[in-house]
């Protein structure tokens, strides 16, 4: 574990330039998180941005097995204090720091990619949800934490939010992941309704047999949706809206899928900017709301990541960073009209197919790190 430094690695420029990237490669996380109040924004762009970087190293690089191993050794300077002078590995430093970043959680992330370089495949729901674990649900444990949340049953709830997102995406992409060479559908669940995967696989098509299978996984994901709620009630006041945003608009995703037939192989599901500010009022309510205490129930193929925090969290005790100044942070309702009025922007550059080359080469690297 990295020692606390009272010195932040990052200096403003650094931090600057990893909102630069994000804006710019990643508009939906950049837009999503001005829902939060600017003391997690911070570290948790440094978070992303690391994440973000580790991507593109993995995806854009001729060899991925040599940028695999660049960045592991990155994450080792990085929890030794002696991060590559880079924005995003500075930044990173500093979130491990102050906030006690279990190595484990970025490494799970880093195999992941090693999963999806290595074209995995997945023969039953456990294994798909420790893919999912590893390159969503840990990000949302590194997320939690970010919230100062040390809470094991809290993080695991983060966890299962993260995993619901990724089955949902799942759902999303079946016909773009196909025509790219990828099957992420559980293999068993197709071959109970007399779907040959490979065969399938070289003529991806709509069935009604398929349509069970998709509606199969959304289901699973909506059972992991609902026990994230407990877990986001919990947080602080502050907190709510951006995760309730985040958990009703990625499960807008599924609904869509739905909507139309559960047909995700002719067509990409995509929710409206009208529906999206419905569902950012809903979430404004819901965070008014006062719910049970959230489970103590661990995702099984989560339990590597959960188990080691301890039954309070005590084995990383350094909870939050330097106190800062900062001005009068907007409002929840300023941060919402702000956000709808962004998400018009973006999907206007959507329509114009500003990300159609990136999202074409590597679609399972877009799955992992791009909310929708």
């Amino acid at each position: 574990m990295l020692p606390p430094s009272d010195k932040p690695f990052a200096s403003p420029g650094d931090l600057a330039a990893c909102r630069a990237a994000l804006r710019g490669g990643s508009r939906s996380f950049f837009a999503a998180s001005l829902l939060l109040p600017r003391s997690v924004r911070r570290p948790a762009t440094g978070l992303y941005a690391f994440c973000r970087m580790a991507d593109d190293a993995v995806d854009l690089g001729a060899d991925r097995a040599a940028a695999l191993q660049d960045l592991r050794r990155r994450l080792d300077m990085i929890y030794a204090g002696n991060p590559q002078p880079a924005a995003a590995d500075r930044a990173f430093a500093d979130v491990v720091s102050h906030f006690s970043i279990p190595k484990a959680f970025p490494l799970a992330l880093l195999e992941g990619f090693e999963w999806d370089s290595a074209h995995r495949r997945y023969e039953n729901l456990s294994q798909l949800r420790s893919y999912a674990v590893r390159v969503a649900g840990s990000v949302g444990a590194m997320v939690a934490m970010v919230m100062k949340v040390r809470d094991p049953a809290l993080i695991a709830r983060a966890c299962d939010l993260g995993v619901a997102m990724q089955l949902t995406n799942i759902a999303r992409d079946v016909g773009e992941d196909a025509r790219c060479g990828r099957l992420y559908l559980p293999r068993d669940w197709l071959r109970a309704v007399h779907i040959d995967p490979e065969a399938w696989l070289a003529r991806p098509v709509l069935s009604a047999e398929l349509a069970r299978v998709v509606e199969r996984l959304l289901g699973a994901a909506d059972v992991l949706y609902a026990r994230s709620d407990a877990g986001i009630a919990a947080l602080p006041a502050s907190l709510k809206p951006a995760m309730y945003a985040a958990r009703l608009l990625y499960r807008e995703i599924g609904c869509e899928v739905a909507r139309r037939g559960f047909d995700s192989i002719s067509q990409r599901a995509v929710v409206s900017v009208p529906r999206k500010a419905r569902l950012l009022a809903d979430a404004a309510m819901a965070a008014t709301r006062r719910s049970e205490a959230p489970s103590l129930e661990i995702l099984r193929e989560a339990s590597f990541l959960i188990d080691p925090l301890g039954p309070s969290g005590s084995a990383h005790q350094r909870t939050s960073p330097p106190a800062r100044g900062s001005l009068r942070a907007p409002s929840v309702a300023e941060r919402v009209e702000w956000l709808v009025n962004l998400f018009e922007r973006l999907e206007r550059l959507d329509r114009r197919g500003e990300d159609s080359v990136r999202e074409s080469r590597h679609p399972e690297r877009q799955k992992a790190l791009h909310p929708a």
